[in-house]
């Protein structure tokens, strides 16, 4: 088949980007013929494609009146975006594009020649905007539904997605325009979403539930288990943003005089992490190591007593986790989103209410009290849960059975 893979990114900077060229990788091994579609920068991943890829744009600079305007009509429709994909489409013929995140970058704009020549279009919902023009369904600290029906004014309302009024005016119209015309839907033949949550929520907020089916992410298990897991700090990886939860897990670890925590990761509350963590007279237990990646990012892990998941917002399917899991790492999690379908409680790891600095603490305290033994037992039960569930041979297979569909 002929395949053509788009995401508004390029460069491994997360989840979906390493997904959508893991995937690209698995499709070519199977003798299919893989382009891919996205936006240039200087940290992209070398591909002889990369001459049809458009502009990015920062959305997160002002560059004076004009060209602020300009950017504002391209965060609702990409012309140069859809010219692009017109050229693909006409020269490339794929019998199948896969979509992931275009929103913002890439836009709705590339829906239309896809519609237009009848070429059969899947895309993995990685995020909630399908739906919210956040893409997070949360907003000021805490779970937020109120866009539900169509109230999109609730965005500028909330200020959800930038500090201006004209940004979350944008995020609005953008999301009104792209519900009320059906972009996606009518284009779009089999959202793929990773975690039974997501399926049903997306189902919900009024899409359609024939074309919506689950599809777990997949994870590359190795074939033996790190000598020294369970055995240092609890660690957490991901962005340090408000949804992710950390101060709780922070304020919990605090409170445990015996625990440790590494804090792998950066984003906008590194600065009030570190004043938290003077003030709560932790710093000897609870290290910040900024950005990791490799080797060393795969060190820390490997090391780690369990994976800590502490999240406020709807989490879909973290690659962190099935990571975690594969070599044999209990998680903690919280109880929200796609979560529990990863974690069984007791299992391979604890479930705490989301929020609840007690709860956590109770569940840092159990794995705590825990041998070495009793925490890769645990372990052992995750990394079977998914070497059984979350193959890439297995998600591969039905991909392939969703493109010709």
């Amino acid at each position: 088949m002929k395949i053509l893979m788009v995401n508004k990114f390029f460069d491994l900077r997360d989840g979906v980007d390493i997904y959508a060229y893991r995937v690209m990788e698995e499709l070519r091994r199977r003798g299919h013929e893989v382009h891919v579609f996205s936006t240039r920068s200087s940290k992209n991943m070398a591909t002889p494609d990369a001459e049809r890829f458009v502009r990015r744009l920062n959305f997160d600079r002002h560059e004076g009146a004009l060209k602020d305007a300009g950017k504002a009509f391209n965060f609702i429709w990409n012309r140069e975006a859809k010219h692009a994909m017109e050229s693909w489409i006409e020269e490339f013929k794929p019998d199948v594009v896969h979509l992931h995140n275009i929103y913002h970058h890439l836009t709705t704009s590339i829906l239309k020649p896809i519609r237009e020549s009848k070429t059969a279009c899947v895309q993995t919902l990685h995020d909630y905007k399908l739906a919210c023009p956040n893409y997070k369904m949360f907003v000021n600290g805490s779970i937020c539904e109120r866009c539900k029906g169509g109230h999109y004014l609730e965005a500028v309302k909330n200020k959800c997605l930038f500090g201006g009024l004209a940004g979350n005016v944008l995020a609005a119209l953008e999301m009104g325009l792209a519900k009320s015309t059906q972009a996606y839907e009518s284009t779009v033949k089999t959202f793929i979403c990773p975690s039974r949550f997501m399926r049903d929520k997306m189902g919900e907020w009024g899409e359609p539930p024939g074309k919506l089916t689950y599809l777990p992410n997949p994870v590359d298990v190795p074939s033996e288990t790190p000598p020294d897991r369970c055995t240092g700090p609890f660690v957490y990886i991901g962005r340090l943003y408000p949804e992710k939860g950390i101060e709780v897990l922070v304020r919990a670890v605090a409170n445990l005089p015996a625990a440790r925590l590494d804090i792998v990761g950066d984003g906008i509350l590194r600065q009030s992490l570190e004043n938290l963590i003077v003030d709560l007279r932790a710093a000897d237990r609870i290290r910040l190591l900024g950005f990791k990646t490799g080797q060393e990012l795969t060190d820390i892990r490997n090391g780690a007593r369990a994976l800590c998941v502490p999240s406020i917002w709807y989490e879909n399917a973290p690659l962190t986790v099935l990571e975690a899991m594969a070599v044999g790492l209990p998680v903690i999690a919280s109880d929200i989103g796609g979560l529990p379908e990863l974690v069984e409680d007791g299992v391979s790891g604890f479930l705490a209410k989301p929020s609840d600095v007690d709860g956590w603490m109770e569940a840092l305290e159990q794995m705590e009290s825990f041998t070495v033994e009793q925490r890769r037992e645990m372990g052992n039960a995750g990394r079977e849960f998914v070497t059984k569930k979350m193959n890439w041979d297995e998600h591969v297979s039905k991909l392939e059975e969703l493109y010709r569909a």
